[in-house]
């Protein structure tokens, strides 16, 4: 198979190579199964080093379109092609937890100290300066929800207009919103899935299914429900990467039920190997998706703001449903925001905490590989701000908990993401909030613990 590639000169070789395969496989140019040529073999036929190929091929991989046997090479993976991306004819115009113990690592946490508080400082005092007095629109401003909508097209391929967008103070509110909007209806959640999502549906008393997850994340249903949680880019809490099959699959069954999936793309900005994995409404296009998004892992927690995008079909009816609600959002925090991202701040922070969590990132799993033995096992690190350990049969999960605690250590457990069972040998290592320079000695204080413990 001899293969042939464009090199625009804006775009790097390896997006180049990926994005040209991944379009010959999504339009059957490319057979299910076919052989791709070997790393070596690409690489000299296109005169670039083999790294440029594997960084390509590695893309595919971890998004599904290919899949790799051992000692035989890359191949073309099998799935179902009766979706397709849909393309946009007419484009739209475009809290922090005080925590008692000494050291935390949490979920969910971020790097406060690299935050830019004088930047910030200075935008908050140009809005002040405006005197703005008045309440927001209850949807969010429109100078904020026209940065976001332009943000989405670029950063996660969604097309939307401002007025799809709608401004709350966090995930659980939106949920609630929403919930409100749909009224009595069967629901159902990825098991195990973020628990504040569960207690909103529990909350409003609804009948809800807890699907199970696999190694490629969450499964299909298999009740009848409207609405079904998810979180694809990295499923919260075991990280896993939901392949384009399973998506594809998602797709097919939301819109052959008239049910919507809620996507919370919670970090998807925080991806450590390869490029950012495209999210479900990216491929879907706001059809069948809801799509969540946050502003707590990208900037602050205590700024308490985060968003939903609804579909088109969906999006009006909101709106008059909500007409008479105020916003619940600061107006000077949201045209702070506004200004932060529109003056190009917004995407600078995020490149230099990428890189900041990055290195934490690769730290955290040097020192578990250090000081942990082979009988710990480590998964869900390729993106976000945590990792999962698996521990060994004679330490439990809630022994670990505890130990750590004694420690000054605050760690997650597992169990409690769970709802119809309850497995005791698993936690959670956030390393957004911990300095750099202590990861090691409060790992190693961390695992000298559990081993006395034995």
């Amino acid at each position: 198979m001899e293969l042939q590639f464009q090199f625009p000169e804006t775009t790097p070789k390896y997006i180049a190579i990926y994005e040209q395969l991944k379009e010959k496989i999504i339009t059957k140019q490319l057979r299910a199964n076919e052989k791709l040529p070997s790393k070596r073999k690409l690489a000299e036929q296109l005169n670039i080093s083999i790294q440029t190929v594997q960084n390509a091929y590695e893309q595919l991989l971890s998004e599904g379109y290919i899949y790799s046997v051992e000692r035989s090479g890359y191949f073309i993976s099998e799935y179902n092609g009766d979706w397709c991306h849909i393309v946009v004819k007419d484009k739209p115009s475009i809290e922090l937890i005080e925590e008692n113990s000494i050291y935390n690592l949490k979920n969910g946490q971020v790097d406060a100290e690299a935050f830019p508080y004088k930047v910030w400082q200075k935008l908050y005092k140009t809005q002040l300066q405006k005197f703005p007095a008045h309440a927001s629109p209850w949807q969010g401003e429109r100078t904020l929800r026209k940065n976001i909508a332009n943000y989405l097209h670029i950063a996660r391929g969604i097309e939307c207009e401002p007025e799809q967008i709608f401004v709350f103070s966090g995930t659980q509110q939106q949920l609630q919103a929403l919930c409100i909007f749909f009224g009595n209806i069967p629901v159902a959640i990825e098991e195990p899935g973020f628990y504040r999502a569960n207690i909103i549906f529990q909350q409003m008393k609804y009948n809800i299914e807890y699907v199970r997850t696999d190694h490629y994340g969450a499964t299909i249903p298999t009740n009848r429900v409207k609405l079904y949680y998810v979180t694809p880019a990295h499923q919260f809490p075991l990280g896993a990467v939901m392949p384009i099959e399973r998506k594809a699959q998602l797709l097919q069954w939301a819109q052959a039920t008239n049910a919507y999936i809620i996507e919370d793309d919670y970090d998807a900005e925080f991806r450590y190997k390869g490029l950012p994995i495209p999210p479900l409404a990216n491929m879907d296009q706001l059809q069948r998706v809801i799509y969540f998004g946050t502003f707590s892992k990208t900037l602050l927690p205590s700024i308490r703001m985060s968003y939903m995008v609804l579909p088109i079909s969906l999006a009006v009816d909101f709106q008059n449903f909500y007409q008479h609600q105020k916003s619940t959002v600061s107006r000077i925090d949201q045209l702070v925001v506004a200004e932060f991202m529109e003056s190009g701040y917004f995407v600078k922070h995020i490149e230099k905490m990428r890189t900041l969590y990055r290195k934490k990132w690769k730290t955290l799993i040097e020192a578990l590989q250090v000081y942990l033995t082979d009988e710990y096992k480590i998964f869900g690190d390729t993106a976000g701000l945590h990792i999962v350990i698996q521990l060994p049969p004679w330490l439990s999960e809630k022994r670990a908990v505890q130990i750590a605690l004694e420690k000054g250590i605050d760690i997650d457990p597992v169990s409690k993401y769970y709802q119809t069972t309850t497995p005791q040998n698993l936690v959670m290592i956030g390393f957004g909030a911990i300095p750099l320079e202590k990861i090691h000695p409060v790992i190693q204080t961390l695992a000298d613990g559990w081993l006395q413990s034995r």
